[in-house]
């Protein structure tokens, strides 16, 4: 069995004291024991070997035996996720970093039903930043994925322009699973919300360089194509080898 990984921010010393809710996530729920073998990560990369010296009711204090820097994949993977409602935003999240996409960017799509203003569109990036963290955990990643504030399309389109962008529609020809892909860089997966990408927004994306792709027959959700086509390019190219 592998060890156990919790999340601390500052792994540089050669003791860590794991406090607060990690701290009783390891000893009141995972009830690691003194000597036991367990894993930190900080979500930037950084992965130590720790050994439990000592728990208190829920702290942890661990001693650092090793710690790497795990590089980030190539080619990066981006996903542009239209904003969803109820939790569906958050489980597109979810399972796109279980897959290990490197960056989420939420997108303000025309036909998205809920719109991110002010302070509520604030409370809802910050679930889908905890969704990523949590996620990460989970999944053992050492480097969590960026969760950028939302955008519009104009800027959206910033984005695109010169990079590799593949944008999931369900009238696209050209199958993801053949589309040429680039060995390094950035590569933009563009999601869009349950009612469908606009057959505006589809000829601005286009325009700004983006490229109509196609999963497969069926029509996924917007919570679940995300990680569908992150999980293709990543066994298309040295991400998975």
């Amino acid at each position: 069995m592998t060890a156990a990984l919790f999340l601390h921010d500052d792994l540089s010393g050669d003791t860590v004291l794991l406090a607060g809710r990690e701290g009783r996530h390891a000893a009141t729920v995972r009830r690691v024991k003194v000597g036991e073998s367990v894993d930190l990560a900080d979500g930037l990369g950084v992965r130590a070997s720790c050994r439990v010296l000592s728990l208190g009711q829920d702290v942890v204090t661990l001693a650092v035996l090793s710690r790497v820097v795990e590089p980030e994949p190539s080619p990066r993977l981006v996903l542009v996720q239209a904003i969803a409602k109820g939790d569906r935003g958050e489980l597109a999240v979810e399972l796109a970093t279980e897959v290990g996409i490197d960056e989420v960017v939420p997108w303000a799509a025309e036909r998205c039903v809920v719109r991110w203003e002010g302070a509520r569109g604030e409370k809802s990036l910050a679930r889908w930043r905890s969704t990523a963290r949590e996620a990460g955990k989970q999944s053992r990643r050492a480097r969590h994925p960026v969760l950028t504030t939302w955008l519009e399309t104009p800027a959206l389109l910033e984005r695109v322009a010169g990079a590799t962008c593949l944008v999931l529609h369900e009238a696209a020809t050209e199958p993801l699973a053949t589309t040429p892909l680039p060995a390094d860089g950035e590569v933009l997966l563009v999601v869009g919300p349950e009612g469908g990408i606009t057959d505006r927004e589809l000829r601005q994306l286009q325009a700004a360089g983006g490229r109509p792709v196609r999963l497969g027959s069926s029509v996924l959700r917007t919570s679940t194509a995300g990680a569908a086509a992150a999980s293709v390019v990543s066994a298309r190219t040295s991400r998975w080898a």
